[in-house]
């Protein structure tokens, strides 16, 4: 209870998924409270920083987000989004209708929704696209052809790379994700996403298929705001919003949230991102609402919470 009171002592964003993933709430309060993202705490200063231009690259902190309109809005969009804003607000109607009829991406001056070259960005765009009803149907279908013979996506693939990246993958299977709870999604779309989830269960969340090395130490520090970035615990939580069936293959990454956990039963912020803040939501070694929230939900999923 120690635990709960203080996550519900947080954020609104932090409060409203507590209250519909660990609490279980009734529907009409989660809502009450999610509405309060838009006005309230970190999604109202978010919200409040954007540019006439639609981008966000004149923030508070200068060093915080990348400097174009388009890399800016691509990472607020999906902090928005992991915040539930709600996307039928006003708020976030004025704020999409900036990005979608002020931003162009730099790299062939296409609006913003039509994505650009990256798929790990398409993927982040898909995703914020769908969750706040724009129109990314010409973005999937560039996905579906994009991906690699062993089930993920790579940025490189248009550099010769035939290997995929668990970065890009996350991406995608986010953007994928949303974009079949939008629109319903097609057997297409439904058939790549579970070919980009079994190419990260495959290799355990974190392993090398080939070698079983850990592929990169930092995937086992958990961070929050994650924007392009991998690990553990982000790919965990996307297979519990997805509602894959825990298996065996999940086991070590489970034990690996549970051994992060804190003698005080809460997850500190291990490794942040600094391009990827608009501002000091958390700090570093400190405990962290969003990574407690998110562990404890994959926690529970896989059947290991109370």
């Amino acid at each position: 209870m120690q635990v709960m009171e203080w996550l519900l002592d947080g954020d609104p964003s932090i409060r409203w998924q507590v209250m519909r993933d660990l609490i279980g709430e009734p529907d009409e309060m989660v809502a009450t409270e999610r509405a309060r993202v838009a006005t309230e705490g970190w999604g109202a200063r978010l919200l409040a920083q954007q540019q006439a231009d639609g981008g966000w690259s004149d923030v508070e902190e200068p060093k915080m987000f990348v400097e174009t309109p388009d890399g800016s809005a691509t990472h607020a969009l999906v902090l928005l989004r992991d915040m539930g804003l709600d996307p039928a607000s006003e708020q976030a109607q004025r704020s999409v209708a900036l990005v979608r009829d002020k931003i162009t991406f730099y790299e062939g001056n296409q609006p913003f929704f039509t994505g650009e070259v990256e798929p790990c960005i398409n993927g982040n765009v898909v995703a914020s696209g769908a969750y706040f009803g724009q129109d990314v149907q010409g973005v999937v279908t560039r996905l579906l052809g994009e991906q690699l013979d062993d089930g993920g996506w790579n940025c490189e693939a248009e550099r010769g790379s035939t290997r995929s990246s668990f970065h890009t993958t996350i991406c995608v299977l986010g953007g994928l994700l949303e974009y079949e709870r939008a629109t319903g999604g097609s057997a297409e779309t439904a058939a790549a996403r579970l070919r980009g989830q079994e190419y990260l269960l495959e290799r355990r969340l974190f392993r090398s298929l080939s070698t079983g090395e850990v592929i990169d130490p930092d995937w086992t520090l958990f961070s929050f705001p994650y924007g392009w970035h991998y690990d553990v615990l982000r790919g965990l939580d996307y297979l519990r919003s997805a509602e894959v069936e825990p298996d065996d293959r999940i086991t070590e990454a489970i034990e690996l949230v549970v051994n992060n956990r804190s003698d005080d039963d809460r997850w500190p912020l291990q490794n942040p991102y600094p391009d990827e803040l608009p501002f000091d939501m958390e700090r570093a070694d400190q405990p962290s609402r969003w990574n407690t929230l998110r562990a404890m939900r994959v926690l529970n999923w896989a059947g290991r919470g109370g």
